[in-house]
């Protein structure tokens, strides 16, 4: 995933282990970061993700659950994708920009 300059990345020797998990917790899907920066991350997909519900997603990175992050689907490439963390300020600008549009 091209990253700016700016932003640093790290990535693992051997992948480590996540889960993708539905908002709405209705689906999960195991998967492996590849490398992870503090915009966004590389994943390897270990199931497919057809037909799933892709706009808003969690990426959690423990098994306990307590440590993920909000995402979205940037790019698909086989079975890697590359996905951007959201962040509380802009799930703020963007429901104010749909708000605004639909005025």
């Amino acid at each position: 995933m091209p990253q700016p300059k700016d932003v640093q990345s790290v990535t693992f020797e051997r992948p480590l282990p996540a889960q993708m998990m539905a908002i709405d917790g209705t689906w999960r899907r195991p998967c492996s970061v590849k490398t992870i920066s503090e915009a966004g991350a590389t994943l390897w997909l270990e199931a497919s993700i057809k037909g799933l519900a892709l706009t808003e997603f969690f990426l959690v990175l423990s098994t306990t659950g307590l440590a993920y992050r909000r995402c979205e689907l940037d790019r698909v490439n086989g079975a890697e994708i590359a996905v951007k963390f959201l962040r509380a300020k802009d799930r703020r600008k963007e429901r104010l920009k749909n708000r605004n549009a639909h005025a």
